[in-house]
């Protein structure tokens, strides 16, 4: 039985990234839509569903942090990849504080953008092998996290997490008080090496303890391991 094609949309002012990928994501089996609007990609997303949506840092009517914020709004879950020209790191934590989940910067091969393509699609559902257990939830004090159905609640309450997020939160959770090195969490939750990537994870975790914390500046929940990374608190 042949895989159902997943849906990838591009919102890219440049024809090239969507020329290029196109005979690529047919082999995956995945389809692709595109459009050079930021207004016209939303709503395409709120049309149906997308498994992956691919943004420049600029389409013809807005930039592509205006397009990730939006998308944010109104989902939480769709993965989202940025592209840009700049390595600037300023501008990285940017787009990943607005949401995105990857970021790529110009000049890239296409081999890495479908390496990075492929291993999205892979994670639609958790595939860490310290997440998968027995338990169906993970309770620490208020929190709740049902790995199953990808949902987290505090004191009853859902909290909206991005699927990156989601992942980081469940590996440090299925494991109280181990220390994870920063390198182990990116090849673990993104599925590759991601050198020189560090803010990244950076912007992923303080966005996590944005959400979850009762004091984002007093973290209860993530804890940092100086000189190490991160680790999930073993206090009950």
């Amino acid at each position: 039985m042949k895989p159902h094609p997943r849906k990838v949309l591009v919102i890219d002012n440049d024809a090239w990234i969507v020329n290029t990928i196109r005979p690529h994501l047919y082999q995956l089996p995945a389809n692709l839509l595109s459009t050079n609007s930021g207004q016209a990609g939303l709503s395409l997303i709120a049309e149906q569903p997308v498994d992956l949506c691919i943004l420049n840092s600029h389409a013809i009517d807005m930039s592509g942090l205006e397009i990730c914020r939006q998308i944010r709004r109104f989902d939480q879950q769709m993965p989202i990849m940025m592209l840009t020209a700049t390595a600037r790191e300023a501008d990285k934590v940017e787009g990943l504080e607005a949401g995105a989940d990857d970021y790529l910067t110009q000049p890239f091969g296409i081999a890495e953008v479908m390496a990075r393509i492929r291993s999205v699609l892979r994670r639609s559902s958790l595939s860490t092998n310290a997440i998968h257990t027995s338990r169906q939830a993970l309770v620490h004090g208020p929190m709740r996290i049902d790995v199953a159905a990808r949902i987290v609640t505090i004191s009853g309450n859902r909290i909206d997490l991005t699927p990156k997020e989601f992942d980081l939160l469940a590996l440090l959770a299925a494991n109280p008080g181990k220390s994870y090195r920063r390198n182990d969490l990116l090849k673990q939750v993104w599925g590759y090496q991601f050198d020189g990537y560090e803010h990244t994870l950076t912007a992923h975790i303080n966005r996590l303890r944005n959400k979850i914390e009762p004091d984002y500046t007093q973290p209860a929940y993530i804890l940092t391991t100086w000189g190490i990374g991160y680790r999930f608190t073993d206090v009950p």
